[in-house]
């Protein structure tokens, strides 16, 4: 892509055609994103992404006149205290409400020297309370950070998520070893004004990302804002100490401007909560740096259009200004490079407390401030009205003389004294001072318990509880008691939410490709791809503010299971009731399906034996699972085996259930051969178009796979029916029957045979007895024949007939000797 544009305006005068001949000043060459080339004449300049990005984070500050950085400085710190202004009545019961903290011993004068100046501990309490069940509930032993996974869940994207979960945590824990101290000085600042402030950047000196807690106080935004991702202007006022704004000026991050000593700026607010806190602050050796995250159309750097035209719309950059000198040390531009839109960047998360009608949230200090002013006072009047009934005052007459003047008398001790005239008590009168009232007393008690009540820090009577009560009515209890503070966690899990997501594109951005460590699964390299796959949110739980609530609704739980367990995942319950609990090693303890990793047949049949639980996954032989399991459930030691074993029937319910399962994937594997095509992934989301034409193709692979499954079977039932013993029997029989038969056919054929044979024979001799005869009679007509030949043909007609008798006697023979099956065989 090639753009040519002028370097400056056609002289005037210069016809068009006079332009269209001259050579364009430069030519700006665009091939690669990462790349821009720029030629003029015979002169080629590159520019590469990281120059680019260098010269997009310049200070800006030491580009402009100094006319116009005056003119900034001044404009925003008008504005700045303008907003300060806005916001004095806030800041005033703030700073007020720090007195009932009792940080400071008061030492009263008034109404006497000594007199009482303890403080009701009611909005401390509440503090603590609110302190330590958040810090508890936010941040884990484990780690404050799970994720989530963006989009289709695949076996890349779950491990993707551990890792980061992984990763996340050990940063929080490890790494950014000032994040839960930070943590906990939040909170305790987001209890006490209402709002809390977290600031979340990269720092160069640490070279990792950082998130540090700043004061209500000290950050600015004008009276109309509702939030800070909406606000015209934040400011964030920062204390550095000359040493610490010199690193930065050599670093490069602010201009290196030669500034005088710092100029004591304690203002009163800050006055008054250095004393309240117990500080005494007279001045301040360190520089007062306004950093303002402000909308800015500074000449030279004019937003412009697709048309190169210049649109007046202000841009989103952060200015830094030394309020004492009203020096402008840095202006950068706050909006990422790519972006389009120039959307500005947020470096800082807001926490609140309990919402108001402007920007600033309402603390403890503002809901029962007041609760803790009157408790203060009416126990002051309780411990001062009895101390003046246990050690009254009152007049004495002037001759009344005691040794030891004014000390007090001690334990068993009695000094002299010396009476003008008449008894002693007739010198001394003592003033009417009366017991601590008990109407007081009681008010107090009123005072605090809607105190604690207004504030949730309130403890639940749980002795006043039936021991009988169903769980229902206790979580009702709970709900209603914990109602407040239950939102006021949700709106810290929200923030901590925005907190994570800018800490999680840092981590991604800036820290190095590679992890720390070796994670569990998959590769150490994979740590920006992972980042990019899934989302991070607070551990914490938004519905439910303390462990007792989380407990009880668990419980309620388990009771709802054990009237129908077929309904719900009891292992998958148990497991979070123990994490609820805190219990170390709970995925040990109480193992569930989705903890299971791939493994072959025969070690699915050793866990199940074992009381283990089984998954079978998509891409598994489950023709060859299903043999082994069914193998092990029909095998004869098995079985025997199992008749000993009291658990039996979980066993085999547990064995059969997971057959099912691998069937089930098998059925989807043959249904998949029947469409030819891939079927879509379980428990995908599918648009409604599709879902139909899949449901067709499906209904009709259905139908061809249920006719192959009936020739199968009918296949097998024949197989079967073949190897039945009775049926093996029947078909013996049968061919009894057959060779019975066979044989007499045998028999009927071996008979006839006889009697042709002795027909034949019969015939043979009645033709030689012709043949005897007739020789006989030739005999007689011609006896000149010689006896020789009459008995040569005489014994030739012997040997036939010997011969054909000989082949008779065989034949029967051989019929006798042929044997017979029995008919019962």
């Amino acid at each position: 892509m090639a753009i040519d544009k002028a370097l400056n305006q056609a002289p005037m005068g210069l016809s068009e055609e006079d332009l269209a001949g001259m050579e364009p000043a430069f030519e700006i060459e665009i091939e690669d994103p990462e790349e821009v080339k720029i030629r003029m004449g015979d002169v080629e300049i590159e520019l590469k992404k990281e120059e680019m990005d260098d010269e997009f984070n310049e200070n800006l500050a030491e580009k402009l006149d100094e006319e116009v950085l005056v003119g900034i400085a001044e404009e925003l710190l008008g504005e700045v205290q303008s907003d300060l202004d806005s916001r004095k009545d806030w800041v005033q019961t703030y700073v007020d409400g720090l007195e009932l903290l009792g940080m400071k011993i008061e030492e009263r004068t008034e109404p006497w020297p000594g007199a009482c100046g303890v403080y009701h501990p009611l909005l401390s309490e509440a503090l603590v309370k609110f302190q330590s069940e958040t810090i508890m509930e936010t941040f884990p032993a484990a780690g404050p950070v799970k994720t989530s996974i963006l989009g289709k869940e695949t076996t890349e994207k779950i491990e993707a998520a551990q890792r980061v979960k992984d990763d996340m945590n050990y940063q929080l824990t490890e790494v950014m070893v000032e994040y839960r101290p930070e943590h906990e000085r939040m909170l305790w600042g987001l209890g006490l004004s209402g709002n809390a402030f977290k600031k979340v950047y990269f720092d160069p000196n640490l070279e990792r990302q950082v998130s540090l807690f700043v004061p209500a106080e000290d950050i600015v935004v004008p009276y109309g804002a509702s939030s800070l991702e909406t606000s015209e202007r934040v400011t964030h006022v920062m204390r550095k100490t000359k040493n610490e704004l010199r690193k930065l000026q050599v670093m490069g991050f602010y201009s290196d401007i030669e500034l005088d000593d710092p100029v004591d700026t304690l203002d009163e607010v800050e006055k008054k909560i250095a004393e309240q806190m117990g500080f005494k602050a007279t001045q301040d050796d360190r520089y007062k740096i306004l950093e303002i995250h402000t909308y800015l159309d500074l000449p030279g750097y004019e937003d412009k259009d697709e048309k190169g035209k210049e649109t007046g719309i202000a841009l989103p950059y952060v200015v830094t200004i030394e309020k004492g000198t009203e020096t402008v040390l840095s202006i950068r531009r706050n909006y990422h490079p790519d972006d389009p839109l120039k959307k500005k960047r947020d470096h800082f998360v807001h926490y609140g407390y309990i919402p108001g009608f402007g920007f600033y949230h309402f603390g403890l200090i503002h809901l029962i401030g007041a609760f803790a002013k009157s408790g203060t006072s009416i126990l002051r009047q309780l411990v001062d009205a009895g101390v003046l009934s246990n050690l009254p005052g009152g007049f004495k007459t002037k001759g009344l003389r005691v040794k030891g003047d004014d000390t007090p008398i001690a334990p068993a001790e009695f000094r002299d004294v010396d009476v003008a005239s008449g008894t002693i008590k007739d010198n001394i009168m003592t003033l009417p001072y009366k017991e601590p009232s008990q109407v007081l007393y009681t008010l107090l008690g009123t005072i605090v318990e809607e105190g604690r009540r207004f504030a949730s820090a309130a403890d639940l009577k749980v002795s006043d509880m039936s021991a009988q009560s169903p769980v229902g009515t206790t979580l009702a209890i709970l709900e209603r008691t914990l109602k407040v503070m239950s939102a006021v966690q949700a709106r810290v899990h929200y923030a901590m939410k925005q907190e994570f997501r800018l800490l999680k594109n840092i981590i991604r951005d800036y820290t190095p490709e590679e992890y720390n460590y070796e994670p569990l699964e998959g590769p150490p390299r994979a740590k920006r791809s992972d980042y990019d796959m899934v989302e991070v949110t607070p551990v914490s739980d938004p519905n439910s503010a303390t462990m007792s609530q989380k407990v009880v609704q668990y419980q309620a739980a388990l009771q709802l299971a054990q009237t129908a367990p077929q309904l719900y995942d009891l292992p998958l319950l148990h497991r979070q009731m123990l994490e609820v609990l805190g219990i170390k090693n709970a995925a040990k303890l109480v193992p569930i399906e989705d903890d299971q990793k791939p493994k072959d047949p025969v070690s699915e049949n050793m866990d199940t034996l074992n009381g283990k639980p089984l998954k079978a996954f998509i891409y598994q032989d489950h023709a060859a699972h299903i043999t082994v399991h069914m193998t092990m459930l029909q095998d004869p030691v098995t079985l025997q085996v199992l008749q000993q074993n009291p658990k039996a029937q979980q066993i085999v319910a547990a064995m059969m259930a997971h057959i099912m399962e691998h069937f089930g994937f098998q059925y989807r594997k043959n249904i998949e051969e029947k469409l030819g095509v891939p079927y879509p992934a379980p428990n995908e989301e599918m648009p409604e178009e599709m879902e139909v034409e899949i449901s067709r193709l499906a209904a009709a692979a259905a139908q061809k796979l249920l006719q192959a499954n009936q020739a199968m079977i009918a296949q097998q039932k024949a197989q079967q029916a073949a190897q039945d013993p009775v049926v093996q029997m029947q078909q013996q029989e049968l061919q009894i029957k057959a060779a019975e038969v066979q044989r007499k056919a045998q028999k009927d054929q071996m008979d006839a045979q006889l009697k042709q044979a002795q027909l034949l024979t019969e015939q043979a001799r009645v033709a030689q007895q012709a043949e005897i005869e007739g020789a006989k009679l030739g005999a007689q007509v011609a006896r000149e024949r010689t006896q020789q030949e009459f008995d040569e043909a005489t014994q030739a007609v012997d040997a036939q007939i010997k011969g054909v008798e000989l082949g008779l006697k065989m034949g029967e023979k051989m019929m006798s000797q042929q044997p017979q099956q029995p008919k019962g065989e």
